[in-house]
C-alpha cells in the first residue's frame, strides 16, 4: 500500500439522491493514483473534535489527468453529516488511497474466455466503487454488463453507460426494473467471472450463484474503520485462510475465502 495523508480542496459536491451526495476533491499527489476497490479516509473536522474516527469512503471516481478524485457516499451518521456539509473551495483531510483495490489487468485477460464477459453487481450504496471498475475495466478493452439492486429508485447509473455494455435493474419495491433481488436477474454461467460490491447478504447470494455454476467471483467488502491502514485490527474478517484485515488485506477478495 502507498498512502499519504494530506489536506484536499472541494471542487464540488452535489445531491445524487435524499441521502446520497456526490463530493469532488482535488488529489495533489499524481505518484499516488487511485484505482478500483481502493478508498481513502476523509477526515472534516478537528483531531478534538467527534467523531473519534475518521470515515473509510471508497473511490467513485478518478481522472488521473486532472487530479479530480470523487466519492459516492451515503449521509447516515455525524461524520458523513460533516462531510456533507462541504462546499467548494473547503479543505478536508484524507489519507489513501488505501487497500489493495481490483486487479483490472487479471480480470481483463480472464474475460477472455467467454466473449469478453464480465459482470458488475452491485446493492444500494454498494455500486459507488463500480464505476471506476467500469471505467478501468472498458479501457482495458472489456465493457462489463452491470447489475444492480436498489430499495427504490436507483440513482447514478448515468456515469455508468459510457463503461458498460447493458445496464440491468432490480427494485425490492417494483418502481424500477426486475421486482426483486438483483441476484434472481443474475446468471454467472453466462460469464467469465463475477465481481460484487454490496450488503454482504447480496454479496453471499451472488457468491453462492457463480459456486454453483463454478464462476470466478471476486467481491469488496464493507467494515467499520479506524486506523485505514492495518495497524489497529478493528476491520479484522474470518476468512478461510486465516483473519484478515479489510482495510489492508482488501478490502478486495477473492469471494470463497470469505463466504460459505
Amino acid at each position: 500500500m502507498n498512502a499519504t495523508s494530506c489536506k484536499v480542496t472541494v471542487l464540488r459536491q452535489s445531491t445524487v439522491a435524499a441521502d446520497i451526495r456526490c463530493l469532488t476533491v482535488q488529489w495533489p499527489d499524481a505518484s499516488r493514483p487511485a484505482k478500483a476497490g481502493q478508498f481513502f479516509m476523509l477526515r472534516a473536522w478537528a483531531a478534538n473534535e467527534t467523531p473519534i474516527l475518521s470515515r473509510p469512503i471508497s473511490v467513485h471516481d478518478f481522472d488521473a489527468a486532472t487530479g479530480a478524485l470523487t466519492f459516492l457516499y451515503q449521509v447516515k451518521g455525524e461524520g458523513t453529516q460533516k462531510l456533507a456539509a462541504l462546499k467548494e473551495g473547503d479543505t478536508l483531510t484524507v489519507t489513501g488511497p488505501c487497500g489493495n483495490g481490483f486487479d483490472v489487468a487479471t480480470i481483463a485477460r480472464a474475460a477472455g474466455g467467454k466473449n469478453g464477459k464480465i459482470a458488475v453487481v452491485g446493492g444500494g450504496i454498494g455500486t459507488a466503487p463500480l464505476l471506476q471498475l467500469c471505467k478501468e475495466l472498458a479501457a482495458a478493452g472489456c465493457k462489463p454488463e452491470l447489475y444492480c439492486g436498489f430499495r427504490d429508485e436507483p440513482y447514478g447509473l448515468e456515469a455508468f453507460l459510457p463503461y458498460c455494455a447493458a445496464i440491468s435493474i432490480a427494485t425490492d419495491s417494483g418502481a424500477v426494473g426486475y421486482h426483486g433481488l438483483v441476484t434472481g436477474i443474475l446468471h454467472p454461467e453466462q460469464f467469465a467471472m463475477v465481481l460484487t460490491c454490496g450488503p454482504m447478504v447480496m454479496m453471499r447470494g451472488v457468491y453462492q450463484l457463480c459456486a454453483q455454476s463454478g464462476t470466478p467471483c471476486v467481491a469488496s467488502l464493507e467494515r467499520k474503520m479506524a486506523c485505514g491502514l492495518g495497524a489497529c485490527l478493528g476491520c479484522t474478517c474470518r476468512t478461510k485462510v486465516g483473519a484478515k484485515t479489510v482495510c489492508k488485506d482488501g478490502p478486495v477478495f477473492k469471494a470463497e475465502e470469505v463466504f460459505d
